[in-house]
């Protein structure tokens, strides 16, 4: 029968050999909630004499009680189905799901018996707004008893069983037209029918960075070379560091060429001006497999560049980087190709892969200093037999709404080194902390806060370790090798493992607690920039942001036109970086505008040392004094020639250092530079990337 996906979960906790040695009993039924998603599938058979099936299902339960509405009932075990003669009648018909512990949700349920054939049918189809190809139909109809839903899509198909104004939903695996039936039926012979035919659309929206195979509109047109079959599956082991529902997959099959693999195109060419780094999560069967990643010009498969990673884990999710910092930014490159176990011929191992992004470098700061939340999100925390294993209790939406005082605390790793917890007036207090039920309250010390705290971060070890009794990420009572039931016995320090994803926003931390495993996931709420100017910056694509003139912000003499940005537009593309780490870079491509003190014609040309990317830089940003200084022979901002005091007329003549007057405005995303020769001043424009 095609009912409407329900899914019956099956409990079984074994609990004695965890906690039989334990006084404190770390895990128990408590953390067990009442079945949820309870329904019931009603069909009535066509005979006059009044038959009912019901089939009770849900998520969580042991066993059912079915209160038939007319002063009898049943009870059953989980997937029996039950029988019942009803006389002609409305009926509330009550649904009780028992769970492992006793805990019960009940439903109600309105069922008409008639014998009369049903009027009137009204039925209403609508397709999904995020993804087509899933339909819902529902229907009413006078001395309907049940609806039956047929979708069309195979031969000899069971209806999808719903009480009249049920949804049945439907999702369609390939585009075409269908023809949709509905029959409502009573419990008489007579039915009801309506036929409407729906035309499911092939996926036709391009593909875009990044790329996440979730989108059902988006048409993922993966040409395959050299033996190599791909498509878009669901995720085979939605675990670790991906957990989504669709990924892309490629098989190499047995025998497929060496070089074998598959084509992404996009919509339009990369943008690489300001980034430079790819990640993708890679799932391999088998460790040491090279992963090339290839971008092609759209037109010309010899403008190219291709970078190598290894994987280094077998049969789990991991994230590979491919840096493309030496990539030619001149040249356009629209297609993203893949080649898996790259050099060896194919021995039919399918690799799976998803999330493609292109990312920004990392900086030469640690990624933990900032301010940081757990994330509001059912499964942020729970706990398990093992490292990243919440079987035992994870948190669920329910629980994420009733502890709204928990999910606004913030753990604060300042750039100092300090720690702190900011709980504001209220927490989740737990019963060995209020001595009352778990429920939000004032926080209690030591774990209220107050503790000054430090934190040390160990990279290559992927722990983080914070100092000050009362200092904790997560929750309170867990703690190195148990369990707190006393606040007074908060330890001097607590180590965490610790791990950073998704450029550093996502922070997944692991603690062993003697025979069981708390994870908590973090989402960072906020940075701690060490400047506001670090980051890409270009000038202005606008007229006027960059000129000459007897004053400061006097431009009168010249500033730059519109059909100049044109003439100019290897200018434009230009990029200047200010990294966290106090390095610059002018990042120019193949072209920039070469003037004709540097040999130039006043036109695009190759770029002329020293003012041609090469120069090893620094800076620093005086706020208080409203300057740059660019430290580094060939470093500039806005035009090469123009140094404090003076125009070169020699490229070799370049300082090896210059001081920029800086304004920042439009919440620090553009910078207004000013620059004095002597005789004049000059002003750019920029504008952060």
């Amino acid at each position: 029968m095609k009912i409407l996906k329900y899914n019956i979960a099956f409990i079984l906790i074994l609990l004695a050999t965890v906690a039989c040695v334990k006084e404190d009993n770390l895990f128990s039924l408590e953390h067990i909630t009442a079945p949820e998603n309870v329904n019931a599938v009603f069909d009535v058979t066509q005979d006059n004499t009044g038959l009912v099936t019901i089939i009770p299902n849900s998520e969580g339960a042991t066993s059912y009680s079915v209160d038939f509405g007319d002063g009898t009932s049943a009870e059953l075990k989980m997937l029996e189905r039950v029988t019942h003669i009803y006389t002609e009648g409305v009926y509330q018909v009550e649904i009780a799901a028992h769970g492992i512990t006793g805990l019960t949700t009940t439903i109600t349920k309105e069922l008409n018996v008639t014998f009369k054939a049903p009027e009137n049918l009204v039925v209403t189809i609508k397709k999904d707004v995020v993804n087509p190809r899933k339909v819902s139909v529902s229907a009413t109809a006078t001395y309907a008893t049940v609806i039956d839903v047929y979708f069309g899509d195979v031969v000899d198909e069971e209806a999808t069983h719903v009480l009249p104004g049920e949804e049945a939903t439907y999702t369609y695996e390939e585009p075409g037209d269908y023809e949709i039936r509905v029959v409502a039926k009573s419990a008489g012979s007579e039915t009801t029918e309506y036929t409407e035919t729906v035309t499911i659309e092939a996926a036709s929206d391009p593909v875009n960075l990044p790329v996440n195979f979730e989108s059902f509109t988006v048409n993922y047109a993966f040409v395959d070379f050299g033996g190599v079959v791909s498509s878009v599956v669901d995720n085979p082991d939605p675990s670790g560091i991906n957990t989504s529902s669709k990924v892309g997959q490629s098989e190499k099959t047995a025998g497929a060429e060496t070089w074998g693999g598959t084509i992404l195109t996009l919509e339009a060419p990369i943008d690489f001006s300001s980034k430079k780094e790819f990640k993708i999560k890679v799932w391999s069967p088998k460790a040491n497999a090279v992963v090339k990643l290839k971008v092609e010009n759209l037109n010309d498969g010899n403008i190219a560049h291709e970078v190598d990673a290894v994987t280094t884990v077998a049969n789990e999710w991991e994230e590979l980087t491919f840096d493309f910092a030496a990539i030619d930014v001149a040249q356009e490159y629209q297609k993203v190709v893949l080649f898996f176990d790259f050099g060896n011929v194919g021995d039919g191992a399918v690799y799976f892969f998803d999330d493609i992004r292109l990312v920004s470098a990392p900086t030469m700061g640690s990624g933990i200093e900032g301010i940081w939340k757990v994330a509001p999100e059912a499964g942020s925390m729970g706990v398990g037999p093992g490292p990243g294993d919440l079987s035992w209790w994870a948190i669920d939406d329910a629980e994420v709404s009733r502890r709204a005082c928990f999910f606004d605390d913030t753990y604060v790793f300042n750039t100092d080194g300090t720690f702190s917890n900011v709980l504001g007036s209220e927490t989740w207090l737990e019963g060995w902390q209020s001595g009352s039920a778990d429920a939000c309250g004032v926080p209690v010390a030591p774990h209220d806060g107050t503790a000054a705290a430090t934190f040390s971060y160990d990279q290559n070890a992927g722990t983080v370790t914070v100092y000050g009794k009362g200092a904790y990420l997560g929750i309170p009572k867990v703690i190195n090798g148990g369990e707190l039931t006393n606040p007074q016995d908060a330890p001097e320090s607590i180590t965490y493992n610790v791990e950073l994803n998704e450029d550093k926003t996502e922070m997944i931390i692991d603690i062993d607690v003697d025979g069981a495993w708390w994870r908590f996931k973090l989402v960072k709420e906020a940075d701690f920039p060490s400047s506001p100017i670090e980051g890409s910056w270009s000038i202005a694509p606008e007229a006027g942001s960059l000129g000459v003139g007897p004053n400061l912000g006097d431009i009168s003499w010249w500033a730059i036109t519109d059909s100049e940005l044109v003439e100019r537009a290897c200018l434009y593309d230009d990029v200047y970086v200010f990294g966290a780490d106090g390095s610059f870079s002018n990042v120019l491509g193949a072209e920039t505008w070469i003037e004709d003190w540097q040999g130039g014609s006043n036109s695009c040309g190759t770029p002329v040392a020293p003012h041609d990317g090469s120069a090893v830089a620094t800076y620093t940003y005086d706020a208080d004094a409203g300057t740059i200084t660019l430290n580094g022979t060939g470093a500039f901002l806005g035009i090469p020639k123009v140094y404090n005091g003076g125009e070169l007329g020699n490229p070799l003549d370049a300082p090896v250092s210059v001081t920029y007057d800086v304004s920042l405005s439009e919440d620090n995303m553009v910078m207004t530079l000013d620059i004095s020769t002597g005789a004049a001043w000059w002003r750019f424009k920029l504008v952060k990337n």
